[in-house]
């Protein structure tokens, strides 16, 4: 998710919630001109998930190129740098990035996918995998997609269960998943419109996957993970307001750790507050007063009285911290 899944927020993810197995950068475009050195691939990885090997080997480091970007050269940079999971977005559906022959384009073009999965396995040599939708205008390459990729050495396919057209409408069709795995030799990830535990019950029973990638369902449940470890299908509104109080006040320290000013900090917080208010009857309004704060004060203390109202209204329960 670019522009989300930066270092500050996958460090508060891995210390908070850390039922989840991997974590995602956001892709680090390759470049069609100039050179990545190596302090600029790190800057995008981020210093402190580098330096620390239990973040960094749960760490999915994603790239996105296209036709005329310099891949054998990054990917060897990166290959240098001994990151040990390096993941192909095929999905971005971006106009500017299809423009540019990168993304959801290649599922259109597979004489050009080939070559650029080719550069890529030839110059990494650890796990290799793609994000794919299933098709830029309709499905009909599908399994052809799938062949191409397992065939040239792609060690697993998570694949968003819409085409590219589609972009984020509608429902997600998981058929699509299912169709995948009973061609694939190799595993394949589900991925759209996993929102719940429940959701995550089913797309395994309806498809066979062998695991799922959740993307908005995360912005919106980011302690999603520890739920389905836990085994809470319904989880009680205090379980949401006391994890959701949790992860912003971690994202608060975070940024005063860096020295990052109120204004910042107010801007971050507001950034990763887009579906995550959803779990309340109210969530419009509520959203709305929490975009509309003026200072990094003012939302602590949304988020404060939020709690304390919570509390009020309902029974105490214990939670594992």
């Amino acid at each position: 998710m670019e522009g989300i899944t930066d270092e500050l927020y996958r460090l508060v993810i891995l210390k908070n919630f850390k039922d989840w197995d991997y974590v995602a950068t956001d892709f680090l475009r390759v470049p069609a001109a100039g050179h990545y050195t190596k302090s600029h691939i790190l800057e995008h990885f981020g210093k402190l998930a580098y330096a620390k090997q239990a973040w960094k080997d749960k760490t999915i480091f994603q790239i996105l190129t296209s036709e005329k970007a310099f891949t054998e050269d990054t990917v060897s940079t990166i290959e240098q740098m001994n990151f040990e999971w390096l993941d192909l977005n095929l999905g971005c559906p971006s106009k500017t990035v299809v423009a540019h022959k990168g993304g959801s384009y290649l599922l259109t073009d597979l004489s050009l996918l080939k070559i650029i999965i080719k550069k890529i396995r030839s110059n990494f040599p650890r796990r290799f995998t793609c994000k794919i939708r299933v098709g830029f205008h309709d499905d009909k390459n599908l399994e052809n997609i799938v062949h191409l990729l397992q065939d040239e050495g792609v060690e697993a396919i998570t694949i968003h269960a819409r085409t590219r057209d589609d972009l984020y409408k509608g429902i997600a069709n998981w058929d699509y998943i299912k169709r995948a795995v009973k061609v694939a030799a190799i595993p394949i990830v589900g991925n759209g419109d996993i929102w719940t535990v429940a959701d995550i019950d089913r797309i395994y029973d309806h498809t066979g996957c062998h695991s799922v990638m959740v993307a908005r369902g995360a912005l919106k449940t980011p302690w999603l993970a520890t739920l389905y470890r836990q085994g809470i299908h319904q989880p009680d509104i205090q379980i949401h307001t006391h994890y959701m109080k949790k992860y912003f006040l971690s994202f608060l320290e975070a940024l005063e750790e860096q020295n990052a000013d109120d204004v910042v900090i107010l801007k971050r917080l507001k950034s990763v507050s887009r579906f995550i208010f959803d779990h309340f009857e109210n969530a419009e309004t509520m959203k709305r007063t929490f975009m509309r704060t003026q200072t990094k004060n003012e939302a602590v203390d949304f988020l404060y009285e939020l709690d304390k109202k919570i509390y009020t209204e309902n029974e105490t329960i214990s939670l594992e911290m």
